[in-house]
């Protein structure tokens, strides 16, 4: 099952300073919705750990991401596998940062990938699941670079 997710917001900080932000996992991990850990292995690979679940199906997932696009201070993406309880996730996340007036427009998109049975036991639930959780991430993230 993939969902995608896709939006944009205004910061008051500068472009660059949002990318800094953005590239470092030690500053906006933390802001994962459920989030539980952080391990770093370089400047572009770390491993989060967080909550998942619905239903009987719950855990905690360990995604390897990967800092696939650094293009400072225009563009940054991620790509992202991990397991979880009942599944996996394959995931892509980016941010396009453009000057603007009052400061930056933060373009945001990605989509996950979602396999094995707890998408099948979630069913349609586990969109508007995701999305809620992409809103409370973009939510934080919104809050930290005000």
């Amino acid at each position: 099952m993939a969902i995608k997710f896709a939006g944009e917001f205004e910061a008051k900080k500068k472009p660059e300073e949002i990318y800094d932000f953005l590239t470092d996992p030690n500053k906006f991990a933390s802001l994962l919705p459920d989030f539980q850990g952080l391990t770093v292995q370089d400047a572009t690979h770390f491993t989060v750990r967080v909550n998942v679940g619905i239903s009987y199906i719950k855990g905690t997932a360990d995604v390897k991401m990967e800092l696939t696009e650094a293009q400072r201070p225009q563009r940054a993406q991620y790509k992202g596998q991990g397991s979880m309880a009942g599944g996996n996730v394959a995931l892509v996340a980016g941010f396009d940062l453009s000057g603007s007036e009052t400061g930056t427009k933060v373009a945001w998109q990605g989509e996950a990938q979602i396999f094995g049975s707890l998408a099948s036991v979630a069913g349609g639930l586990l969109e508007p699941l995701g999305k809620k959780q992409v809103q409370k991430l973009i939510d934080a993230l919104q809050a930290a670079l005000a």
